[in-house]
């Protein structure tokens, strides 16, 4: 099996980086998919994602494959050892983050409590 790479503790499967390489390759030349983390959601917190095509200075970058993501330095310190995944089952294809920060998460999974 693969090795995720690991950039400050947040890893980025295989599954991932096919999928976010995908969504990449139909946007203009230069895109980053960008993960954050903001108040709000059933549990407290939520992921959030996004396309974007600019870099801030203090970004964490994550580069496997042809998928770029980037983590502002505040997200990172929610998402400290968590493992960013695609899955893709019977319920639906969706990003899934494993963060091990996450006291407690709702039914839809891009919300958690700390």
């Amino acid at each position: 099996m693969n090795e995720t790479p690991m950039t400050p503790n947040v890893t980025v499967t295989e599954r991932a980086a096919r999928k976010i390489g995908d969504i990449l390759r139909r946007e203009p030349d230069g895109a980053m998919l960008r993960v954050s983390v903001e108040g709000g959601g059933c549990s407290g917190f939520q992921y959030k994602f996004d396309v974007e095509r600019a870099k801030a200075d203090d970004d964490i970058v994550i580069a496997r494959d042809a998928a770029t993501v980037l983590i502002d330095p505040v997200s990172l310190g929610f998402m400290s050892g968590a493992e960013i995944d695609f899955v893709d089952d019977l319920i639906g294809a969706a990003f899934k983050i494993n963060n091990p920060n996450a006291k407690a998460s709702c039914g839809c999974g891009t919300s958690f409590a700390l």
